[in-house]
């Protein structure tokens, strides 16, 4: 398909909806502003979408699924094969429309596009990923086959902290499987999401129709999650929001993953190497802002006393030098948070943990610049157990230093915690590395890796309450959920 013959408006602030094939207006009256938040500049207008523009996407993603099933898995991988192409052919400016819109830095931002693209080149190992199973001769003339089919229409739902690459988690598994898809962008930062889906859009090979875009928050959300023409769900947010999606995907029939919010520990050995340590402290800290569901949001300083303040003075030290600014300053360390609401929200956290009797021993509170979403690197120390702070995500650049006296207290203490997204361990003991991976509760673990993301072969793979469902993002698991098993048993007369 092409968007070429109706382009995309480009004479007003107004997004528009992609439906059919076509950039389409939304019914709603209500819109939403799209701001940088480096500088505060308007970037675009984001309607609230309704259920009748959502009935439209889902209308023609599943006119286009009769079609594009049939299509064989080698021509839908070639397909994929070609977004590859124009992505990458325009990496450089999806990861600006990223560091614009989102505010992570530049070269953060085309990480992110990078990850995104890495799902492609999974994706389009299909044909083989594919493949079912069979048992000749079960009975006496009786042969038995298992094989995959599309699920139909694929609707993701996805989060303002990864707005490229987190619908490319989904975008190419689905169709690559034979499904239809619509996206539905965070209404906070829509633009690299509405720019993938016209990138999509030149792909020739893809039918009108198959991948549709629509804009919007909590209607269209809902309107998502009732429309009985959508056969699956896959989302990525809050953890209480994943639950939310999760239980009324479930109500209409729904298949869905819904991967939700963390709280990930980074246990510190006294025998870690210093560098590396607060290199990784401070990339999973800090980097992104914190707003990431990977981000290392609590160090446990493991060891004497003396040898956690030594730890702590190591951290608090590289954290310092953090510089906080613009994602499109090269300088930039830390960028800005989304939007001032979340710029409030964490001042609001940090102020609360100090009252409770915390000491914030670096303060990244200051100018929040003239986006209002500048804060920096800030740690606290001598937090109470229980504690928010220590409990639940903060999604920002505060981390929370916990002690523990040695190696099993600092496992009691990561798995107390209702998360299992991710825990990482700095140690140059392969003793201590491998008491830790066996015991600690989280679905994806670092040892002297700061962020423990997977490469796309690989499972996403959340634990407890950092994912409702059982199928996650990328690799087999993708496969697995966006396909359903037929078991065909034959007999023929002799």
């Amino acid at each position: 398909m092409t968007a070429d013959t109706v382009p995309r408006p480009t004479d007003t602030r107004m997004l528009a909806n992609f439906v059919g094939g076509a950039w389409t207006p939304s019914a709603a009256t209500d819109s939403l502003e799209d701001r940088d938040p480096a500088t505060g500049e308007l970037l675009a207008r984001v309607p609230l979408s309704t259920a009748a523009d959502v009935d439209g996407a889902v209308t023609a993603a599943r006119a286009a699924a009769a079609t594009w099933r049939a299509t064989s898995p080698l021509q839908r991988a070639r397909a994929v094969m070609a977004l590859r192409e124009v992505l990458n052919a325009h990496h450089d400016e999806l990861a600006e429309l990223v560091s614009r819109d989102m505010g992570k830095t530049l070269a953060d931002a085309a990480a992110e596009v990078g990850r995104g693209i890495e799902s492609c080149e999974a994706a389009t190992a299909m044909p083989h990923l594919l493949k079912g199973e069979n048992l000749e001769g079960v009975a006496t003339g009786v042969d038995v086959e298992m094989i995959r089919q599309p699920v139909g229409v694929v609707a993701a739902i996805t989060p303002f902290n990864f707005p490229a690459m987190i619908p490319l988690w989904f975008l190419p598994y689905a169709v690559a499987a034979g499904n239809a898809f619509v996206l539905k962008p965070s209404e906070q930062d829509p633009l690299p999401g509405e720019r993938i889906v016209e990138l999509a859009a030149s792909v020739d090979a893809f039918p009108t129709g198959l991948i549709n875009l629509v804009h919007g928050a909590h209607d269209a959300v809902n309107a998502l999650l009732d429309h009985p023409g959508v056969d699956a769900v896959s989302f990525v947010g809050s953890a209480r929001t994943a639950r939310y999606v999760a239980e009324r995907a479930i109500a209409s029939g729904k298949r869905v993953q819904a991967l939700g919010g963390a709280k990930n520990s980074m246990v510190v050995m006294p025998d870690a190497d210093p560098e590396l340590m607060a290199g990784g402290v401070m990339g999973s800290a800090f980097g992104a802002a914190g707003q990431r569901c990977l981000a290392g949001s609590i160090a446990v300083l493991v060891g004497t006393r003396a040898e956690q303040d030594a730890a702590r003075d190591r951290i608090v030290e590289a954290a310092a030098r953090l510089r906080t600014g613009p994602g499109l300053d090269p300088d930039t360390d830390v960028c800005p948070v989304v939007d001032p609401a979340a710029h409030a929200r964490l001042v609001a956290d940090i102020e609360q943990a100090a009252a409770d009797g915390a000491t914030v021993v670096l303060d990244g509170r200051g100018d929040p610049g003239p986006g209002g979403c500048l804060l920096g690197p800030t740690i606290l120390d001598d937090v109470p157990a229980g504690h928010r702070a220590i409990e639940e995500e903060l999604f920002g650049p505060v981390l929370t230093l916990v002690r523990a006296a040695d190696l099993d207290e600092a496992i009691d203490l990561v798995n107390a915690g209702r998360y299992g997204n991710a825990s990482v361990i700095f140690t140059e003991s392969g003793g201590a590395a491998r008491a830790y991976r066996y015991g600690v509760q989280a679905g994806m673990v670092g040892v002297n890796v700061g962020v423990a993301a997977p490469v796309a072969w690989f499972p996403f793979s959340g634990w407890k309450d950092s994912i409702d469902g059982d199928l996650h993002a990328n690799g087999r698991d993708a496969v697995e959920f966006y396909t359903r098993k037929k078991v065909v048993t034959t007999r023929w007369a002799a």
